[in-house]
Formats: C-alpha cells, structure tokens, sequence
C-alpha cells in the first residue's frame, strides 16, 4: 500500500457572505445551540413526557428539502408512540435508552443510528438514571402530521 501523500492546503480568496445565507450556530454546554431556542416536544403534554426539541436547520427561513432537529429526552421520560408516512433518520449523540420500532424495542447508546421507516409504529424512551438521551433526528421538509397510537387497555 502507498504511503500518502502530503497535502498543502491554499487558501482562497475570501468572498462576503449573503445576509441572511450560509452561518454557524454554536454547540455550548449541554447540547444547546447559540441563538437556537429549546421548545416544547409537541402541544399537549398528555402522550409524552420530559422531551424537548430544538429545530436546528429548516424552520428557520432555510430552504432545504429536510428539517433537522435536536430532541432531548429527560430521565424516565419518553415520546408519544405513533406512525406516520414520512421516514425519520436519527443519530444519537449522548445518554442511553431504547426505540421501539413496531413491536421490538431496541437499546440505544451514543453513535447509534436509527431509521424509522414508512408507517412504522416508534416510540423513543430514556430508561436510564442520570443523563438524557440526546439525538439529532432528520425528516422530509414536506411531511404528514402523526398519528397517535393508544395503549392497549388492560
């Protein structure tokens, strides 16, 4: 195998950038993004519990074709279990838990990568003590709204 080579890096000319255009919002302590406020999970609280969201690229006047968002989920705390048509990719960044994807539930650990298909019933869960899970999730900009699945009764 070749030994590589040594790169040189040349810089360009510097051209000003557009208002309102390209820009970088940065990551301070606990997963919370400069000029980026945190907001509630969804409306009513009734079918989840301890999630927040931070829209961090497509609600924002951006013109891309997804949105990306940052959900937290506290200890114990989890989202409201439901399906829609649209896909979801989701990387987690901190704290453990798990996803229930249909009827399987699966552990979750930082550097994990989930892909929620079309229509599949999800739920995601902190079960662990002392630290939230953290993933960033990305979705189609153009999207369904979700719809709720009850628990069965006992």
């Amino acid at each position: 195998m070749n030994e590589p080579t040594a790169c040189e890096f040349v810089p360009t000319q510097a051209i000003a950038a557009r208002p309102g255009g390209s820009r970088v919002h940065r990551c301070g302590p606990g997963f919370r993004w400069e000029g980026i406020p945190v907001q509630e999970y969804k409306e009513a609280a009734a079918h989840w519990c301890g999630v927040t969201r931070i829209p961090l690229l497509g609600e924002s006047g951006e013109k891309t074709a997804f949105h990306l968002r940052y959900f937290e989920i506290a200890p114990g705390g989890f989202s409201s279990f439901e399906r829609h048509h649209h896909e979801h990719a989701v990387v987690v960044l901190r704290g453990r838990g798990e996803v229930q994807l249909g009827e399987t539930v699966h552990e979750l650990a930082a550097g994990d990568l989930v892909y929620v298909a079309p229509d599949e019933p999800h739920q995601f869960r902190n079960s662990a003590a002392g630290e939230p899970l953290g993933f960033l999730c990305i979705v189609d900009a153009q999207r369904d709204r979700p719809v709720l699945i009850q628990a069965a009764s006992t």
